[in-house]
């Protein structure tokens, strides 16, 4: 890839990072009784990360219709959503995490009840995101709620979280590891990748819609194995998360399954099927085929 690509697709990159996180910070700042929930909220919400999320929604709506403005608000919700669900996973009784993205975790920097309230509110917000969402017909939030809800569910990500605390302290197979990641991390990024599309009022019996999910499937593979080899031997001030955690918590992961050069090799097997998977969207599709390579090189 040419240079002046790269520094093209960081700089539409990291505008849309910058779209969505101006966005999310104007969110939860009312001076109401309930303020150290809402501050428990922001807190989490502004902590920074990639927004990984926020970005496919804006670039798959890109994609479809030439705009990534318009999926903002779904862009959020999907971002609330997953901020919920980190929140909830750092929990004592989950994988007891101190630190998430460089900074004491919310139930380390509050307490724990106000914890499990921001992320139960965080869940609230991000329905009540979609549902009001400016700009989109009442069939796309419609859509969009059921896609997100989906998502969340205990077919989605509480269920793969369900399946991993199950697991934990026991070997795991290939596919046990599959079914848990396809709820845990897959199931939120084909429902930000589909939010785009919807966002672009994109039916939901379009082709893309489908292409869409294949990618985002094939991408959450791809991410969560390059976090599995990241955590065996990436240090805590890389990560931003104590290293090691999986092995600390009993996890029983890729990389302990497969050995670092099998999942290394996996990463870039599902990258190039989550590129393939956009050859329906002809020339719109480079900055989200350079996404997916971009992710599977990542360092953190």
């Amino acid at each position: 890839m040419e240079i002046w690509q790269e520094m093209e697709y960081q700089k539409e990159y990291e505008r849309c990072r910058a779209m969505a996180e101006d966005a999310l910070d104007r969110c939860f700042q009312e001076a109401l009784p309930q303020r150290r929930l809402l501050e428990a909220m922001r807190y989490s919400l502004l902590a920074g990360g990639k927004r990984i999320r926020p970005v496919l929604a804006l670039q798959f709506c890109k994609a479809a219709c030439g705009a990534a403005e318009p999926a903002l608000g779904y862009a959020c919700a999907v971002e609330m959503l997953h901020t919920y669900s980190l929140i909830h996973d750092d929990l004592p009784c989950m994988d007891n995490d101190d630190l998430r993205r460089g900074k004491p975790t919310c139930h380390r920097a509050f307490d724990e009840y106000t914890a499990v309230l921001a992320g139960d509110a965080l869940q609230a917000a991000a329905f009540a995101k979609l549902a009001g969402a400016e700009g989109q017909s009442s069939r796309s939030r419609a859509a969009a709620c059921a896609v997100l809800a989906e998502a969340a569910g205990a077919y989605g990500m509480c269920g793969g979280q369900q399946l991993d605390m199950e697991g934990e302290g026991r070997p795991l197979t290939a596919e046990e590891l599959d079914r848990i990641n396809t709820g845990k991390t897959a199931a939120l990024l084909e429902a930000a990748c589909v939010l785009g599309l919807l966002a672009a009022e994109v039916p939901p019996e379009d082709p893309r819609i489908g292409a869409a999910r294949q990618y985002a499937r094939a991408l959450g593979l791809a991410f969560q194995i390059q976090d599995d080899i990241l955590d065996a031997t990436a240090g805590t001030e890389a990560l931003g998360k104590p290293a090691g955690s999986d092995a600390v918590n009993g996890k029983h992961t890729y990389a302990t399954l497969l050995g670092l050069e099998a999942c290394v090799r996996l990463v870039g097997e599902q990258t190039e099927t989550a590129r393939d998977a956009l050859e329906i969207f002809g020339e719109n599709r480079s900055f989200l085929d350079w996404f997916s390579v971009w992710m599977a090189m990542r360092a953190n």
